[in-house]
């Protein structure tokens, strides 16, 4: 498995959060003013938090724990992000089809960190 992928930009699942994230930046800039130091920037963060972990936890693949802290610390940011997204849609600044599109995407980010964590020892880089 872990042989035909070189780097952490080639997993799908970093793939989807970075798409994801570059849309709730986009999406974030419709945004109320009042909204830019607690919704907007926590969704920032959060967003791209789920890639630079999934970043980090790539980078420490020879180590079992802390691959796994660290795909751990993107499943949690991608719990947030759906928090986030129900703020969002709640106040009323994504449409319900948009929050829902979202949220199901950060499902779908969850359930496949989840699954790397189940199969770690797939993707550790041999000690040389």
């Amino acid at each position: 498995m872990s042989d035909f992928i070189q780097s952490y930009q080639e997993l799908e699942v970093y793939r989807l959060a970075f798409r994801c994230s570059t849309k709730i930046f986009q999406l974030s800039r419709q945004f109320p003013v009042e909204e830019r130091i607690l919704l907007t920037r926590q969704s920032l963060t959060a967003s791209r938090s789920v890639c630079s972990s999934i970043a980090e936890a790539w980078g420490k693949r020879r180590y079992h724990k802390a691959f796994v802290a660290k795909l751990s610390d993107a499943q949690a940011e991608a719990a947030e992000m759906q928090t986030w997204v129900q703020f969002a849609v709640d106040c009323g600044y994504l449409t319900p089809e948009v929050g829902q599109e979202l949220f199901g995407q950060y499902r779908t980010i969850f359930a496949a960190l989840e699954r790397l964590m189940d199969n770690a020892a797939a993707w550790l880089k041999p000690m040389e």
